[in-house]
C-alpha cells in the first residue's frame, strides 16, 4: 500500500507538470494560480524563480503551521520538479503543435484542465503530502467542516485570478495573457472535478 501511495503521488506530480505545460502552449489562461504569480511578476522587480520559490515557503510556513500533515513527499516533489516537467511538456508542445488554431488550442485546454484535476486527486488520495497552494484549501476545508473542499477550491482560485489581474493592471502587463478562458475554467470547475475524480478514480485505485 505504501509503494502504490509512494507511485501516486509521484504520477500525480509529473502529470500536473505535464498540464501547466499545455496550459502554457494553448495560450488561453494559465490556472489561478499562476494567474498571482505572474501578477506578482509584475509589480515586484527580481527573478520569477526566486520569487516563486519566496511564495511557496510562505504557503509552505502556513501549512506547517495549522497541519504539518499536508506537506511530505509529494510536496517535495512538486516544490522541486514541477517546474521542469512543465517546461518540457511545454517544449514538447511546441514540437509536436509548433502552430494551432482556435479550436486546436481550446481541445488542448480542456484535456489539460481535465489530467490537471485527475493529477491533484491522484495525490491527494495518496496523502504523502500536496502542493502548497493545494494545501491552503484543503486545510480550510478540514477546519470548516461545514464548507465542502470543492467550495474552499473555488474560492482560493478566485482570489488569486482577481489579484493576479489586479496586479498585471498594475505592472502594465496584458491582462489577456495570463487570465483568460482557461483561468476562468479552473477557478470555477477544478474543484467539483477534483472531488469527482477523489471519489470515481484516485479512492478506487488505492482501495483496489
Amino acid at each position: 500500500m505504501k509503494l502504490k501511495r509512494i507511485l501516486m503521488s509521484a504520477l500525480g506530480v509529473v502529470i500536473c507538470g505535464i498540464s501547466v505545460g499545455m496550459f502554457k502552449h494553448a495560450a488561453l489562461g494559465v490556472d489561478p494560480f499562476q494567474s498571482l504569480m505572474s501578477g506578482l511578476d509584475a509589480v515586484i522587480p527580481i527573478r520569477f524563480g526566486t520569487l516563486y520559490v519566496i511564495a511557496n515557503l510562505i504557503l509552505l510556513s502556513f501549512a506547517l503551521l495549522f497541519d504539518r500533515h499536508k506537506i511530505g513527499l509529494a510536496t517535495l516533489i512538486n516544490l522541486f520538479l514541477l517546474g521542469y516537467i512543465a517546461e518540457f511538456s511545454q517544449g514538447c508542445c511546441r514540437a509536436v503543435f509548433p502552430t494551432m488554431g482556435l479550436c486546436g488550442r481550446l481541445v488542448l485546454l480542456a484535456v489539460a484542465i481535465v489530467i490537471m484535476c485527475l493529477a491533484s486527486a491522484f495525490y491527494f488520495t495518496a496523502d504523502l503530502g500536496v502542493s502548497t497552494y493545494d494545501a491552503v484549501s484543503l486545510i480550510w476545508s478540514e477546519r470548516q467542516s461545514c464548507i465542502p473542499f470543492r467550495y474552499c477550491r473555488i474560492i482560493c482560485d478566485s482570489v488569486c485570478v482577481a489579484a493576479g489581474a489586479l496586479l498585471c493592471t498594475a505592472g502594465n502587463v496584458k491582462v489577456a495573457g495570463v487570465v483568460g478562458i482557461g483561468t476562468i475554467v479552473t477557478a470555477f470547475f477544478m474543484g467539483p472535478l477534483i472531488e469527482f475524480f477523489n471519489q470515481k478514480v484516485a479512492i478506487p485505485f488505492l482501495n483496489r
